[in-house]
């Protein structure tokens, strides 16, 4: 289930509440159900082929925002602590930054979260869980980082071949207060 923690510690679970706090940044989130086999999404890690027979399980979605917004490609990221270099490719997402195309997610697995600056300067957390779609539009200020699991399965879906390119901004994460 995604969930919102604001700085100030206030939280929302709820999801037309998550998608109203969002808007003002014209962040998409919504739920899709998972349809991929289990046996392959419960893997700690999958080899090309098992990621190949995942991705045809989805392409319903991926089919669906071919038309509805022109999508080119999809690929599936499967991240776990036993990943060779896990931590600089993170370190690559958790700063602030923008990129020039949409960011655009599919999560089957884990869970991340990803840091927004409100137009007020306040930021935000979402943490993203199975199950859900998210659309971070182009230009949007944001951060990723995964939670402690360390873990997420993720369909990403590109509509030019050149990837998210992070633009670094000069907005310094904020730290979330302590949970109560």
């Amino acid at each position: 289930m995604a969930k919102v923690r604001y700085r100030d510690g206030r939280t929302l679970t709820d999801l037309q509440q998550i998608q109203k706090a969002l808007k003002p940044l014209s962040v998409q989130v919504a739920h899709w159900p998972v349809t991929a086999p289990a046996a392959l999404v419960d893997r700690p890690a999958l080899s090309a082929d098992e990621k190949e027979a995942v991705l045809r399980e989805l392409d319903g979605y991926f089919e669906r925002l071919q038309a509805e917004a022109g999508y080119q490609s999809r690929d599936l990221i499967v991240l776990h602590p036993q990943v060779e270099g896990l931590d600089g490719m993170l370190a690559k997402f958790d700063r602030c930054h923008t990129h020039d195309d949409d960011e655009v997610r599919y999560v089957i697995d884990g869970e991340g979260v990803f840091g927004f600056v409100l137009p007020d300067g306040d930021q935000l957390h979402l943490t993203v869980e199975a199950g859900e779609y998210i659309n971070v539009p182009a230009g949007a200020e944001h951060w990723f980082y995964l939670t402690e699991k360390r873990r997420i399965k993720a369909v990403r879906y590109f509509t030019g071949t050149e990837g998210w390119v992070p633009h670094y901004t000069q907005t310094e994460v904020q730290p979330l207060a302590a949970a109560s």
